[in-house]
Formats: structure tokens, sequence, C-alpha cells
């Protein structure tokens, strides 16, 4: 690989933040919690939004004939038809059954982050990060290289990570998140996609990883990669 590149970008579970602490913590954080902080925050606006786009996942998943997925139907619950229980009941089923299979989806992602967000103000959570990772991070910014994050949590997650890390705050060594409203990490468009909006060539980006099928996207695309092996990662075979 030339040592020849502008900018870094970042996955983070495996990379820059152990698997372990994503889901040994922060998943059981929001699985142990959903049902209480439904319950309290139901009429906040911001909860309404992501109770809305896990909705119309679900539903749309019923639609697919997707085994567990359970229908949510807000207009009965507007026409006095089903209680605010019986609702809430739903979209917690499709919470759990989603991190289960541990998707990648915007909905899901959207209310984790904003669940997340109180667990870290509050300090019940705190970011951990990988000792060489800070220090990489450190040193790309202090040579004048820009770090920016993809992953396939919000980016508002990505940004309590950061924010509240167990090395400080993080965010003002990051200049940008992307999350897969971009697309997914596993299609090489999402790369091209952040090329461009970056304004450089992909040529000129590092990207690293712990996911192959993710590097095999970005380098499809002509950037630069390198694949993180960490303890607790998948295992990789075969990085031809």
């Amino acid at each position: 690989m030339s040592a020849s590149y502008d900018i870094v970008l970042l996955d983070v579970e495996g990379t820059t933040t152990p698997i372990s602490f994503v889901h040994d913590v922060l998943f059981p954080y929001v699985a142990n919690n959903a049902k209480e902080f439904l319950e309290q925050r139901w009429t906040d606006p911001e909860v309404q939004k992501h109770v809305r786009a896990i909705a119309a996942q679900a539903n749309k998943d019923v639609d697919a004939g997707i085994a567990f997925a359970v229908p949510v139907d807000l207009g009965a619950l507007e026409l006095n038809q089903q209680s605010a229980a019986d609702v809430r009941h739903n979209v917690l089923t499709n919470i759990e059954w989603q991190m289960k299979a541990d998707r990648k989806i915007g909905a899901l992602k959207g209310l984790q982050g904003y669940m997340w967000r109180f667990g870290y103000e509050d300090g019940q959570l705190k970011g951990v990060m990988y000792d060489d990772a800070v220090d990489a991070i450190r040193r790309w910014t202090e040579s004048s290289r820009k770090v920016y994050i993809y992953s396939s949590g919000s980016v508002e997650a990505q940004k309590l990570i950061f924010g509240y890390s167990d090395h400080g705050d993080l965010l003002p060594y990051i200049s940008g998140h992307y999350d897969t409203k971009i697309g997914s990490k596993l299609e090489a468009s999402s790369y091209a996609t952040i090329a461009k909006d970056i304004g450089l060539a992909p040529g000129r980006i590092l990207f690293v990883s712990d996911n192959i099928d993710e590097i095999r996207a970005a380098d499809y695309v002509g950037m630069q990669t390198v694949v993180s092996i960490r303890p607790g990662n998948a295992p990789i075979d075969d990085i031809s």
C-alpha cells in the first residue's frame, strides 16, 4: 500500500472500538431499557420520529414476508382502535428480533443512537477506544490528514462514542461522519459517493475496516485499504 494518502476513513466496530463493547455493553443497554424508555418518553417528538421509522420498516418487513416481523399500526392508535401499550408492544417486538439478528438498518440504528445519548450523558456509558487507534487518529490529524468515520451505526451514535470516550472528547479530531444513509457499506457505490462528498479521488483515501467485504467494496472504487485485525473480530481466511 502506498503511504501517499490525504484522508483516512475509519470503521468503528472492530477497528477503533472493540466488538465486545458494542455487543456486550451498547446493545444490552438498549435491550434492557427500551421498554421503560418508550413508556416514559412515548410522547417525546424525537421518540415518535423513531417510532414512525420503525413502524414503516416493520410494515415493509411484514409485506416482504420476513419472519418475526409484526405490523405496527400507528393509524389505529390515532383512531383509538388500538392502545398505546399494544403499539409499544409491537414496536418492542420488532426492536428485539432486529437486534438479535444484528440488523444494520437505519430505523433501528436511529432509535439506538437516541437511547444511547441518555446513557452517555448520565454516565452509564463511556465509549471504549483502542489505544493505538486513538494514537493513530491524533498522529494523522497532526500530520494534516483529515479523519472521517463510516459506520453502520448512526452518525449520532458515532459522535457519542467519540465524544464520550475513555480517552476524552475525540470529536475535534474527526472531520466528518457517514452512516448507511450514504449507502450500504458492502456496496462500492457508497465509497464512491463518500469520496465525491469529501472532494477527493478515491485513490487519495485510506479506508480501514475489519470487514473484508467492506474492504473489497472500497478497493473496487480505488481506495487504499487496510484490514483491522483485533481480538474478537471475525476470522479472515482470505484477504487476497
